[in-house]
């Protein structure tokens, strides 16, 4: 199996935060304390390092939209983009959510936090 690409991939296809309803599913590659920090709704959390380790087979199961996509976000860094990349290469339909979380937050979306244990 290919490897998550080490540095950020340009040129991926990307969906502007503003075109999804606020309870969109997106997969959200951050480390489980940013998660916590700040996440869309109904986001779920896979850290980037715990989605390399997955069989090809695990990856299918990941969350989509209703039209199959797999909405892919970080904070708004490369993460997303490596994970991205990563996923396509898979043959996953995968996107880019532009901006990461900084860009659903700017684009006046909601947001959840997990309180600290």
């Amino acid at each position: 199996m290919d490897a998550i690409p080490s540095e950020r991939v340009d040129g991926l296809p990307e969906v502007d935060p503003a075109a999804l309803p606020d309870d969109a599913v997106i997969l959200d590659v951050r480390d489980a304390p940013d998660f916590a920090a700040g996440h869309a709704p109904g986001a779920v959390s896979m850290p980037l390092a715990h989605l390399g380790a997955l069989p090809r087979d695990q990856l299918l199961n990941l969350p989509t939209t209703a039209d199959g996509q797999v909405i892919v976000s970080c904070g708004g860094g490369s993460k997303q983009t490596r994970v991205t990349a990563y996923l396509r290469a898979q043959g996953i339909d995968a996107v880019v959510l532009r901006g990461g979380m900084r860009g659903w937050q700017a684009a006046g979306r909601p947001t959840d936090a997990q309180d600290p244990a």
